[in-house]
């Protein structure tokens, strides 16, 4: 029995800054576990991909596209949540395979379904491809610089689904079409099953305090988290009609697919400017100034400007997106030290990039997406709100 299979006797004493809690994982322990979480959230990357080419195969319709992906979304939210906490802290290893191959089945299953049935397979995917997202969360939050580890996780998250979807689209989907990307994600997830076998045995256990009683996060905590929710809601609102809100302002198509391409440079540049100055710089200050920052850039596209001035925007959006998203993580930690909520974080994260489409549906009208933009900065509002009442109200 290897060292990391001992299980460990919790200690009641309060994280030590700048220290793992816990044995410090090994260089490949720490490699295997981000493998197995960047796998777990390809689909989010590669799934507009493979959706629309399922709609051109007569598979699916366009509505079912957007169910397909708001289902999948939601499962992995509620994977990352509570499916991943049902393994334990002490059973990682069973966690890794069992989820990584449940999810290239699905995989390969989603190669024989249409329609309905091909919006519940992905569905129950999500599970599995969330309690795949819990297990790079717990290594995080037991970081000694939990948002420095998130920035390096988003950072690479983006460059990993860029260079997934440019192979496939260069490679797969011409000649074998979605069914030959399912193929290929299957394999990877492959790969992060065989992973699982060298991550660690379990994790140190978190910090019971007397407000977060059976492993739950302290009400503070639960506050924290609403304001994950709302960042990931106010981003996704807005970003899933960018198409149409470039449309809407009469600029030719070319201008939205560099409008999306400008945001995915900008988003690599900001998840690695938050790596870079982790520890430097105040959460508070780094994720509200950054949120009015994205306010702004919303006001801007709203107002329906010229092509350069709307790539400009989507180019200051994308930035801010990954640059404040690691910043969410202390956020949690300082409202929560038992680090609980901070665990849960990508579960908010997930459901909010759900909900945040959902909602912008019911405002919308064909002829005018602006009301999506509206109702982003509204959600932004709140989370600048929530962030301001928790630092504000913060243990002296």
């Amino acid at each position: 029995m290897s060292t990391a299979d001992i299980p460990v006797v919790a200690d009641p004493s309060p994280p030590v800054p700048g220290a793992w809690i816990g044995a410090a994982p090994s260089l490949v322990q720490r490699l295997t576990v981000f493998w197995i979480g960047l796998v777990g959230v390809l689909f989010p990357g590669v799934g507009p991909l493979l959706l629309g080419g399922m709609e051109a195969a007569g598979r699916l319709t366009a509505n079912q596209i957007g169910l397909a992906g708001m289902a999948e979304l939601v499962a992995m939210g509620i994977g990352a949540a509570v499916v991943g906490p049902l393994f334990g802290e002490r059973r990682l290893r069973l966690a890794a395979v069992t989820c990584a191959l449940l999810l290239a089945a699905l995989d390969l299953a989603t190669t024989r379904v249409s329609g309905d049935l091909l919006i519940l397979v992905r569905a129950v995917a999500g599970l599995p491809a969330g309690a795949m997202i819990w297990l790079i969360t717990g290594m995080i939050v037991r970081s000694p610089r939990p948002e420095r580890w998130a920035g390096l996780y988003l950072t690479i998250q983006t460059l990993l689904q860029l260079a997934v979807v440019s192979a496939l689209g260069a490679f797969v989907t011409g000649p074998f079409g979605s069914n030959g990307g399912f193929v290929v994600l299957g394999a990877l997830t492959v790969t992060a099953a065989l992973a699982g076998l060298a991550i660690p045995g379990a994790y140190a256990p978190l910090v019971e305090t007397e407000d977060n009683p059976k492993g739950l996060p302290s009400p503070r905590g639960w506050v924290a988290l609403a304001a994950v929710f709302c960042f990931q809601a106010f981003i996704l609102a807005v970003w899933i009609y960018a198409e149409p809100l470039s449309r809407q302002a009469g600029h030719p198509a070319s201008v939205a697919s560099a409008a999306f391409a400008v945001s995915l440079a900008a988003q690599v540049a900001g998840g690695a400017a938050a790596t870079a100055l982790a520890g430097r710089l105040s959460w508070f200050w780094s994720l509200t100034v950054a949120v009015v920052l994205a306010i702004g850039a919303l006001f801007v596209m709203a107002s329906l400007p010229s092509a350069a001035v709307f790539l400009a925007a989507s180019g200051v959006f994308g930035f801010v997106w990954l640059f404040a998203s690691p910043y969410l993580t202390p956020l949690a930690i300082e409202a929560d030290p038992s680090r609980r909520a901070a665990l849960l974080g990508p579960g908010a994260s997930l459901l909010g990039c759900g909900a945040g489409p959902l909602l912008a549906s019911l405002v919308v009208s064909g002829a005018d997406v602006r009301p999506a933009v509206w109702l982003g900065v509204g959600l932004a509002l709140v989370t600048v709100a929530v962030v301001t009442f928790l630092h504000l109200t913060r243990p002296r």
